[in-house]
């Protein structure tokens, strides 16, 4: 049973204890761009914004993530471990040499490999760790 519409998801917020950092980190991997006032400031200047919070969006304007500055976060050790992931993100390749592209692209940016089912026919994928700690994954849809 619906009343009429429900909320529209906004964007996804990443805690961290590096928000320039990490933005960075998925600005460069996912090609998106800050919202305006966002960006980095010029050299020798402080950054007053990542300090805080900062929203990457989609060339066009659509939000897609936040980061959020935290004192400390405990880093996800899933898929082993007693800190569970909580959330990740999934992102999609078209093949697998796109995927093996994608995976030169996020260790040069600061991912870690977590897991790889690279090898795996029916669903070939990637879990790694953003530099945060935050698992995600890259998989061939």
């Amino acid at each position: 049973m619906t009343d009429g519409p429900g909320p529209r998801l906004c964007q996804v917020v990443l805690d961290c204890t590096d928000a320039r950092a990490l933005a960075e980190f998925y600005r460069a991997l996912l090609g998106l761009v800050y919202r305006p006032g966002d960006e980095p400031p010029a050299a020798g200047e402080p950054d007053e914004r990542g300090r805080d919070w900062l929203v990457l969006r989609t060339a066009e304007g659509a939000p897609q993530l936040a980061f959020q500055q935290v004192d400390r976060l405990p880093e996800a050790t899933w898929p082993e471990g007693e800190v569970p992931q909580q959330l990740h993100l999934d992102l999609t390749v078209p093949s697998v040499a796109e995927l093996d592209r994608q995976h030169e692209r996020v260790l040069a940016l600061g991912g870690r490999l977590l897991r790889d089912r690279s090898d795996d026919r029916d669903e070939p994928l990637r879990v790694y760790a953003d530099p945060a700690g935050h698992p995600f994954c890259v998989f061939v849809a």
